[in-house]
């Protein structure tokens, strides 16, 4: 069973055998370059006691089987450590990194060979060698990542891409449908997303500055209006006027294709350039419409209402406002069916407003 437990016993083994490799090799360049350490006074006698009796072991009697021992146990910290995914990891650069790695790692035994003194030859053969050991573990390492990413069952794509994609164009009257690209098996393929009918399968999630309105919703608006000639479209412009000069220029484009010309309004309560009357009187076909605008309007001036519906104080204005708003619509073919109406209607003493209100059967029952 895969516990944390486990994959922390693992994690400590790895970085032991990597920290081995490490002290081995340091203690090679102690031992190899030992005059040259002790020029810069910095074996004491413990120490050289402590490596003379690592010495009789023989681990350190020839150079090449200490380096290839410290090589062992990088390979197996390597081994050990879990390649993440890279898409970007290429086999060129593992390669340049392991063999211009090992170049440098077993090519700086060539330092002794020139004409440099104890310490310069000692300077260079460390650095040249630590170079070449950094090298091989960044290839190394990159080496995992490539072989765990290559020999994992991927059901979908094998480079761990994508999945197939729907590459036919499905259109119907209602249909939005989107080009795109994408990667599959190492080809750049053709993709339509197709949206069959929009009023019942979109929902659009993503963070500010995803890319929503560039990348899908400007596309759906300018296909509704200028493909589709959609009847009748409302859009709530949250950040105005992004959507608004969208659907706008749209509109200029395609307004002559409709086989009757759609108007254009916008609604706009900051800066009023069209207005509109939310008690227009050909929506109201029946008492229950007006007795619904009531509640709207009420229960938005007042929010805590909302949590005292069926209350007598409660239900009382809104009965109220609907006989007068229900009044205005029968009136002269609700001429005056509008909010201002209302409003004023309001204003005028009940003696003389109930007797009014009175002459329509439908609200009789509303203000008795």
């Amino acid at each position: 069973m895969n516990t944390g437990e486990n994959e922390q016993s693992l994690r400590a083994i790895i970085d032991l055998f990597r920290k081995a490799s490490v002290v081995i090799l340091v203690l090679h360049f102690v031992v190899i370059c030992f005059a040259a350490f002790e020029a810069w006074g910095l074996i004491h006698p413990i120490v050289e006691r402590i490596l003379l009796n690592i010495a009789n072991i023989g681990l350190f009697s020839k150079s090449y089987v200490t380096k290839l021992i410290a090589l062992g146990f990088l390979a197996i910290s390597m081994i050990g450590t879990p390649g993440k995914k890279d898409i970007k990891a290429k086999g060129s650069h593992i390669i340049f990194y392991l063999v211009f790695g090992n170049a440098l790692y077993w090519g700086g035994v060539v330092w002794f060979f020139c004409h440099l003194s104890i310490t310069q030859t000692a300077c260079t053969y460390i650095l040249t060698t630590s170079i070449g050991f950094l090298f091989i573990l960044t290839g190394g390492s990159r080496l995992s990542r490539l072989i765990k990413l290559k020999m994992r069952d991927d059901i979908f794509n094998e480079e761990n891409e994508t999945f197939p994609q729907e590459e036919r164009l499905l259109e119907n009257p209602y249909s939005v449908n989107l080009p795109g690209k994408y990667r599959y098996k190492g080809k750049l393929r053709q993709m339509w997303l197709n949206i069959i009918n929009g009023a019942r399968m979109v929902l659009i999630i993503g963070s500010p500055g995803a890319g929503k309105t560039y990348f899908l919703i400007r596309h759906i608006i300018k296909q509704k209006i200028e493909l589709r000639q959609f009847p009748g479209m409302l859009l709530y412009d949250f950040k105005y006027d992004d959507l608004a000069k969208i659907a706008y220029n749209s509109w200029l484009k395609a307004k002559h294709l409709y086989k009757k010309a759609p108007k254009f309004y916008i609604i706009n309560f900051d800066e009023p350039i069209n207005r509109c009357n939310p008690l227009e009187p050909s929506s109201m076909k029946d008492i229950t419409d007006a007795t619904e605008s009531s509640r709207t309007i009420l229960l938005g001036l007042n929010m805590q209402w909302i949590q005292k519906t069926g209350d007598f104080f409660v239900e009382s204005p809104i009965n109220f406002v609907t006989a007068i708003i229900w009044f205005l619509r029968k009136y002269k073919g609700g001429k005056y069916c509008t909010l201002p109406h209302v409003i004023e209607l309001m204003q005028m003493d009940y003696e003389d407003l109930f007797p009014v209100l009175g002459t329509e059967p439908e609200i009789e029952v509303l203000i008795a």
